[in-house]
């Protein structure tokens, strides 16, 4: 999963994509409101982090350009404006959810996977197919009881196959969702994920739609 972050306090902004990469979720940062307001244009992010108080375009401004445009990714509002009434404008400007200053980051992360969650019609914490089981907040894989190790990119590829289920999501689609602005891709990196699924759920499991991409097979 792809997380839009815009905030301009430093310490702030690198804990934060710390944290969110190490639980999963791949993260563009941004400090300028009006660069802020152009990334979402410019990749598919399953969510957004932001934050009010900005240089170059208020967030509240930003979030209403977005929502005029159509632009319906779910967008957690980040902010010290802590006030009942700034927090209705928020959500009267199309904030789908809404964080104060200070907070914890497993909050964050715990409610950033519920608005992508319910943006994909998931209500449940567990994503399952079959006999296997994926908890997004604990990032644990289970498959018949017995506890499945994955290296993390693989597990962030599971997850958006279960996401997408009757979906085929093409090699372009993956890596827009796995990496950042400015990671180098290998040319191989997706079919690399996609054995380390197969090697432990079976050769089934993922099924190459030929001319497309990949989307979720059976069990083996």
């Amino acid at each position: 999963m792809r997380i839009l972050l815009v905030e301009d306090d430093a310490i702030i902004g690198n804990g934060i994509r710390v944290g969110l990469t190490r639980h999963g979720l791949s993260t563009d940062w941004f400090r300028d409101g009006r660069e802020g307001l152009a990334a979402l244009a410019a990749a598919p992010y399953d969510a957004v982090v932001l934050d009010l108080s900005l240089p170059g375009l208020d967030g509240l401004d930003i979030l209403r350009r977005w929502r005029r445009q159509g632009q319906d990714v779910p967008v957690l509002v980040l902010t010290a404006r802590g006030t009942l009434d700034q927090r209705l404008e928020g959500f009267h400007s199309g904030a789908d959810d809404y964080l104060g200053k200070p907070f914890a980051l497993e909050e964050l992360v715990a409610r950033l996977q519920a608005l992508i969650r319910r943006r994909h019609g998931q209500t449940a914490p567990c994503l399952v197919h079959g006999s296997v089981s994926l908890d997004t907040a604990s990032r644990r894989l289970v498959r018949n009881g017995e506890e499945i190790s994955l290296p993390p990119r693989a597990l962030a590829l599971l997850e958006l196959l279960l996401l997408h289920r009757g979906q085929a999501l093409s090699r372009r689609q993956i890596e827009d969702r796995l990496y950042p602005w400015g990671e180098e891709i290998s040319s191989n990196a997706v079919e690399v994920h996609v054995h380390a699924i197969r090697r432990k759920l079976g050769r089934n499991f993922v099924k190459t739609v030929h001319g497309v991409g990949y989307t979720l097979g059976e069990e083996a």
